[in-house]
C-alpha cells in the first residue's frame, strides 16, 4: 500500500509573524488581540453571573449608595460613590496618557513617550491604591449589624431612618469571653481576637436602653428603601439575633446579601490584578524607553501593544463600574 505525502506550496506558508500580516497587524498585535478577546469573555461571564445573582436576590441586595460612602480625609462625611467616580476618572485619564504615549512613539519622540508612560504608571498606581483603600473600608465596615438564626440581617436606625452604629448604643456587660484554644478542643473555631467588639447580649441591652432606636431589615420595599420595623417588631426580631456582624468578609456581610461581598471581592480583585499587572508591564516598557531600546529599533510597537492591554483594562472597569456600582 503506497503512502501519500502532501506537500504545501511555497506560497501557502503558515504565518509565523513574518512579512505576511493578516489584517495589517503584526504577530505580536494579533496575539494581544487574541488574549484581549478571551479575557473579555471571562469578564463577561463574571458580570453575567453577578447580574443573575443580583436579580435573584434583588430584595436583599445592598444599595451601593449606602455601601461606598467613604472619601479619604473626610471621616464621617457621607459621600456616596464620589470616590469610586474619582477612581474611574483617574483610570480613564491614564488611558488618555497612554494614547499620547503611543502617538509619540509613532513620531519617534522618545522623551514624550517616557513622560506619558510615566503619567500612565502614576494613574495606575493611584487606582490600585484606591482599590486597596476601598477594600479596607469595606472589610472594616462602618455601622455594624446583627444576624438572626435564620440568616436575616438586622441594621439599626433612629426615628428619622438614619443608620446608627453599634458603638453608639451598645453597652458593656460584665461578662468574661472565653478564649478559644486547642487545649479546649475548639481549635477549629475562630480565635478570641477575631470576635466582634460587642456580644449579642450587649447589643440587646443597649437597644432596650434606647427606646428611639428601630431595626431596619435588609429587605427592599417597592421604593427601593430598606424596610423599617416598628418598635415592637424590632424588639421581637432582635430576640432572634445570633451573630454580631462588623464589616464584610466571605462569611458574613453587614451590608446585605452575602453574595454581594463575594462578587465584590472576586470581580474588583480580579480587575485590580489586571491593573497591577499592567502597571508592572508599563514600568518595564518605561525603562526600556529610557534605555533607548525602541529608539534603536526605530519602532515603538511594544508601547502600542501594552497600550492595547491598558485600554482593555480601562474598558472593563467602565463595565464593572456601571454594572456593579450604578445599576
Amino acid at each position: 500500500m503506497e503512502a501519500t505525502v502532501t506537500t504545501a506550496n511555497n506560497d501557502e506558508k503558515t504565518w509565523g509573524g513574518g512579512d505576511i500580516q493578516p489584517l495589517g497587524a503584526s504577530y505580536g498585535k494579533m496575539m494581544m488581540w487574541f488574549f484581549i478577546v478571551s479575557d473579555a469573555l471571562t469578564f463577561s461571564g463574571f458580570l453575567a453571573a453577578y447580574g443573575f445573582s443580583r436579580f435573584k436576590f434583588i430584595e436583599t441586595w445592598p444599595l451601593a449608595d449606602e455601601v461606598f460612602t467613604h472619601f479619604p480625609f473626610m471621616h464621617g462625611v457621607s459621600a456616596p460613590m464620589y470616590y469610586v467616580a474619582l477612581m474611574t476618572f483617574i483610570l480613564i485619564f491614564s488611558s488618555v496618557t497612554m494614547v499620547l504615549a503611543v502617538d509619540a512613539g509613532h513620531h519617534l519622540k522618545k522623551s514624550k513617550v517616557a513622560v506619558y508612560m510615566f503619567l500612565t504608571i502614576i494613574g495606575g498606581l493611584i487606582f490600585v491604591g484606591s482599590q486597596a483603600w476601598e477594600w479596607k473600608n469595606f472589610i472594616k465596615g462602618e455601622y455594624g449589624a446583627v444576624e438572626t438564626a435564620g440568616g436575616s440581617l438586622l441594621q439599626f436606625v433612629d426615628k428619622d431612618g438614619k443608620r446608627v452604629a453599634l458603638e453608639e448604643f451598645a453597652v458593656k456587660l460584665p461578662e468574661q469571653r472565653e478564649a478559644l484554644t486547642r487545649s479546649k478542643e475548639k481549635w477549629f473555631m475562630e480565635d478570641a481576637e477575631t470576635q466582634p467588639t460587642y456580644s449579642v447580649a450587649e447589643i440587646q441591652a443597649g437597644f432596650k436602653a434606647h427606646p428611639d432606636l428601630l431595626i431596619r431589615t435588609e429587605t427592599l420595599t417597592a421604593a427601593k428603601k430598606k424596610t423599617v420595623l416598628t418598635r415592637a417588631e424590632s424588639e421581637s426580631r432582635l430576640n432572634t439575633a445570633k451573630y454580631v456582624v462588623e464589616g464584610a468578609n466571605l462569611t458574613r456581610n453587614e451590608y446585605g446579601s452575602k453574595l454581594f461581598a463575594d462578587f465584590f471581592f472576586f470581580i474588583t480583585g480580579f480587575h485590580g490584578f489586571h491593573v497591577f499587572s499592567g502597571v508592572i508591564i508599563n514600568i518595564i516598557i518605561f525603562f526600556n524607553v529610557l534605555l533607548g531600546t525602541y529608539e534603536k529599533r526605530r519602532s515603538y510597537e511594544m508601547v502600542e501593544k501594552v497600550g492595547l492591554y491598558w485600554h482593555f483594562v480601562d474598558l472593563v472597569w467602565v463595565f464593572v463600574f456601571t454594572v456593579f456600582y450604578l445599576v
